[in-house]
């Protein structure tokens, strides 16, 4: 590679944005800000660089992180997710504020991984984070802000996957499996990986049945009528409090109007550590990566010292938009409404119809030097302004 390349190409996993994408972007973001504020969450803004032991206790694979070395040899990372960053700033500078709190964000984050379409290593995300209760209707406001979320982006074709954590480790402690089998047969069904689940599970000493029964967990989906079936799988007063918990979830997203959108996936699972409870996954069709994903994380707080319940979710930007795009729809770029143009005495008048033009919320583009008619009639097209003001 020579010298020129090393300069003009962007990292790996990274991209420039161009006007074009630059103004969708940040057309999604201010949507989304206005959106969460509507709903009563307010903005925090956290540091884009982090203690490396704040992120990777929570990571299932630390080497997806970029780590950095800092100030008399610290490790510090690029946050890979905001959930983590945002459990620190409540544990220490927002501990002693009502509950609950509700926090939201925009910002990007940064995860070392194959790249593809959808998928950086840079990449911007938006979410909310519900902190301080613990209630079905925390969890029920979570995803019916996700999914007003979509909705307000313009997708309209999306499914709401919801799955419950708890059910899962019920079953799994049920069948009195050990801790290390339990997660990487956790990570197994994560990553959708049939066969290593089932090499696992075939190891396992237990019976023929209960084997099979264990098998079904990642294949356990439909809608509302599965949760009566899932009443009937192995069997614990924990098991059963996690269905309900789920039913209760369900039953309130009905009164959002929402309950169209919404099928049980008891094999999600996500990919951070930290979820307790109820956990979920938006799909759009033809897109083979999650839209966006949130759910219940009551234990997290705790290890920073400030035990509280919490919930929340994150939407993938760059997802939206190639979602849109998919679906043959894209967000216009804005308009330029005026050129201006000018003779070479007229440079002032010019500029003081540019300046009234502008403070009444016009887009304007002022010539940069003087030019003919003509040319500045040829200008305005160029530029892509819808009309021409010119002064002699």
């Amino acid at each position: 590679m020579n010298s020129e390349q090393l300069i003009l190409e962007t990292p790996y996993g990274t991209r420039d944005l161009l006007p074009a994408d630059a103004a969708a972007m940040r057309h999604m973001e201010n949507m989304l800000s206005s959106l969460f504020l509507c709903w009563g969450y307010h903005e925090v803004v956290t540091p884009t660089i982090e203690h490396l032991e704040t992120l990777a206790p929570r990571m299932q694979d630390e080497n997806s992180l970029f780590m950095l070395l800092g100030n008399k040899n610290k490790l510090l990372a690029l946050r890979n997710e905001m959930t983590t960053p945002i459990v620190r700033l409540v544990s220490s500078r927002l501990k002693d504020d009502p509950r609950p709190l509700k926090l939201s964000y925009i910002g990007n984050v940064f995860r070392m991984e194959q790249t593809q379409m959808g998928r950086q290593c840079e990449f911007h995300q938006a979410g909310v984070e519900l902190m301080g209760s613990d209630s079905p209707a925390s969890d029920a406001e979570i995803i019916a802000l996700a999914i007003e979320a979509i909705l307000k982006s313009g997708i309209k074709d999306f499914q709401i996957h919801m799955g419950q954590i708890a059910f899962l480790d019920a079953v799994l402690s049920y069948f009195e499996i050990e801790d290390v089998q339990r997660k990487t047969l956790k990570s197994a069904i994560e990553c959708h990986d049939i066969v290593l689940m089932d090499c696992i599970v075939d190891a396992l000493p237990l019976s023929e049945k209960d084997r099979m029964a264990i098998k079904q967990l990642p294949l356990l989906n439909g809608k509302e009528d599965l949760l009566q079936k899932l009443y009937d799988f192995p069997r614990s007063e924990q098991s059963h409090s996690a269905i309900d918990n789920l039913e209760e979830i369900y039953r309130i997203l009905k009164s959002y109007g929402f309950s169209d959108y919404i099928c049980f996936d008891l094999g999600i699972i996500r990919d951070f550590n930290y979820y307790t409870g109820m956990v979920f996954e938006g799909y759009a069709p033809g897109l083979g990566f999650p839209l966006c994903g949130g759910g219940r994380y009551d234990r997290l707080l705790t290890e920073y010292g400030h035990p509280m319940p919490a919930t929340g979710f994150a939407l993938g930007i760059e997802r939206l938009l190639l979602t849109l795009e998919r679906q043959g729809r894209r967000i216009p770029s804005p308009s330029k409404n005026f050129y201006i143009g000018y003779g070479e005495s007229s440079i002032d008048s010019a500029i003081h119809r540019a300046s009234e033009l502008r403070h009444v919320g016009n887009t304007v583009e002022l010539g940069l030097h003087s030019q003919s008619y003509e040319e500045a009639e040829s200008s305005r097209a160029e530029r892509g302004c819808e009309q021409l003001e010119y002064f002699e």
